[in-house]
């Protein structure tokens, strides 16, 4: 079985091509490109690599969110649009299941987390061995995520490229419980991606149309719209 893995929920883009368990292609970068001209040029480059074409591709495994709300609709669009076109499963992941993914043989809890700005972040924790949620994903400010994580008395990896602009309050609230992750192991990879797609049950083509991102956050247009209508009322 043939999957194709997209992730585009952040800056970092990853695409690779997933043949019976085994890695045929893959592309991690973090050039900060946007994902609307990078990522079809970059499956139709794998699947030439791989000597394949798009109906080779049996399904299409796809990071659901949270992150960038640009990054998920341009990720997901493709994703359904594919998908729907070739009349294959389509199957979401968790953003942040797929980055705890690369600590995942750590002993203790792996927390993934994502900048949200404002001193805020989309975060998750998970059992280092199984990858089940400890706490769940959501958007906290970095003190609520750091507190709930204490708490936890576990030895803490934390695990993203977004990780960096949090350090010191990390260290400085977690002290020794916290670990990070190399650099090597800091960017999401397609093929984890698909590796956890496919532990889960392949739903039917019918369901690509109601397939939609996971932004666990109203958008900032949509917050002030909010709050200007309570203004009038």
């Amino acid at each position: 079985m043939i999957w194709l893995g997209i992730e585009t929920a952040n800056s970092p883009l990853s695409i690779a091509i997933v043949k019976d368990g085994q890695i045929i292609e893959e592309i991690v970068q973090n050039e900060k490109l946007t994902h609307s001209v990078t990522v079809m040029p970059t499956i139709e480059v794998l699947l030439q690599k791989a000597n394949l074409k798009p109906v080779d591709i049996d399904a299409i495994a796809v990071s659901e969110g949270p992150g960038s709300y640009t990054g998920l609709r341009i990720g997901v669009t493709i994703a359904k649009t594919l998908a729907w076109t070739l009349k294959i499963p389509l199957v979401g992941v968790s953003s942040l299941q797929v980055l705890a993914a690369n600590g995942q043989t750590f002993n203790g809890v792996i927390c993934s987390l994502f900048d949200a700005r404002r001193q805020n972040v989309y975060a998750a924790a998970y059992h280092g061995s199984t990858l089940e949620p400890v706490i769940k994903e959501h958007h906290n400010s970095i003190e609520g995520l750091l507190e709930q994580l204490k708490k936890l008395n576990e030895p803490v990896l934390f695990v993203g490229i977004d990780v960096e602009t949090f350090r010191e309050k990390i260290i400085a609230q977690l002290n020794n419980q916290a670990s990070f992750v190399p650099v090597s192991l800091a960017l999401p990879r397609a093929s984890l991606l698909v590796e956890l797609a496919q532990k889960q049950p392949l739903p039917g083509v019918g369901e690509v149309h109601n397939f939609v991102p996971q932004y666990h956050r109203i958008s900032e247009a949509e917050a002030n719209w909010i709050k200007d209508q309570k203004k009038g009322q």
